[in-house]
């Protein structure tokens, strides 16, 4: 794999960076903290107008015929300025499945709708517990979906939600209308604004299952693969925030009549966080640029998120460290940086779960 970003893909960042700093010069996500929606929908729109959300899927379905390559660079500009975007949970948790696994019907209708900004989201399964997921029974020619569905982002404003749920032993997605559903908002100590989804003797049509009966339980585990590689995305853009600013606030503030950048301390704060964030984005993009040629991912995907989600916080302690005080204040900006780390790090499972994944590909005893 060659990190080297092409011409398009640096003027797909450059692109990315210039707007989002234009339209959240602070955190987008200190205006919308609080918001029920949780996101903007002027920048939705300017985004759209952009093609965003059509990056990676193929103009013959409304998209611009880029990849989750493509579009995993918006993530990480997403996490760099903070703003809270349905971008991910549309494009990563449900359009990638569709786009790798749906039928062709599917990918017509989807991938357009997707392309042209209508709002989805996803409710995957536990990944540490899928058992206690949704249940889908037969019904004619349909299925029957009861149980409920937690940590739901952007499900408020979302017009369907993709729902794993478990049918006869084994995960399956489904599309459902988000207005035969209960929706409850969360609080959570990061900014987004996920809800609880409770689903009650919810009929969908046949179609309305993501793929064939052949690959879909896989439709159903992409939407985890991918949504966990584009959240290791955003942290290392993140990351690499906590990081400039702690550079830029050691060379401008000054104790015993020097820059504290000067003291040896600070110095290896800032080049054990470099390592932590150079890390981070060689293991994550592993992971994403796997994803994107078709190849088997699931055990880089855990990697990089157990590696990622711990060093995403790694960086934010020492930010913290450098900053002092002033970094735990509400007017500073490391503190919604330290919060998205705690709610990204848990976002499709958390280090330790992860490990425990790897721990058992590798058949130990």
């Amino acid at each position: 794999m060659n990190l080297g970003r092409t011409e398009d893909q640096e003027l797909i960042a450059d692109t990315a960076r210039e707007l989002l700093e234009a339209r959240a010069p602070t955190a987008g996500a200190r205006a919308m903290d609080g918001d029920p929606a949780g996101h903007s929908p002027a920048l939705w729109k300017e985004m759209v107008e952009l093609g965003w959300p059509g990056l990676a899927f193929p103009e013959e379905h409304g998209g611009v015929g880029g990849d989750f390559l493509d579009v995993s660079l918006l993530f990480e500009q997403l996490g760099y300025a903070q703003v809270p975007s349905p971008l991910l949970a549309s494009v990563a948790c449900c359009g990638m499945p569709v786009a790798r696994f749906g039928t062709a019907g599917q990918k017509e209708r989807w991938l357009g709708a997707i392309s042209e900004g209508r709002i989805v989201t996803a409710a995957p399964l536990p990944w540490d517990r899928p058992g206690d997921g949704p249940v889908a029974s037969r019904d004619g020619d349909g299925h029957v979906l009861n149980g409920t569905a937690t940590f739901v982002p952007f499900a408020a404003s979302a017009e369907h939600i993709l729902v794993a749920a478990n049918l006869d032993g084994e995960p399956r997605a489904f599309w459902v209308d988000a207005s035969s559903v209960t929706l409850k908002p969360l609080g959570t100590v990061g900014w987004d604004r996920p809800c609880h989804v409770e689903l009650t003797d919810v009929h969908v049509p046949a179609d309305a299952a993501l793929g064939t009966d052949q690959v879909g339980a896989d439709a159903a585990r992409a939407i985890s693969l991918f949504g966990a590689a584009a959240t290791c995305a955003e942290m290392v853009g993140a990351a690499q925030r906590v990081l400039d600013m702690t550079v830029e606030y050691a060379t401008e503030r000054e104790q015993f009549g020097k820059p504290i950048g000067s003291f040896q301390a600070v110095q290896h704060h800032c080049a054990d966080m470099s390592i932590d964030v150079l890390g981070s984005r060689f293991i994550a993009y592993e992971a994403i640029w796997l994803l994107s040629v078709d190849r088997e991912a699931a055990q880089e995907v855990s990697m990089a998120k157990a590696w990622v989600s711990e060093a995403y916080e790694r960086v934010c302690a020492l930010g913290h460290q450098v900053h002092g005080a002033i970094g735990f204040t509400e007017e500073h900006d490391l503190h919604l940086f330290s919060r998205h780390a705690m709610a990204a790090s848990l976002a499709f499972g958390d280090g330790d779960l992860h490990y425990d994944t790897l721990a058992t590909g590798l058949n130990l005893p």
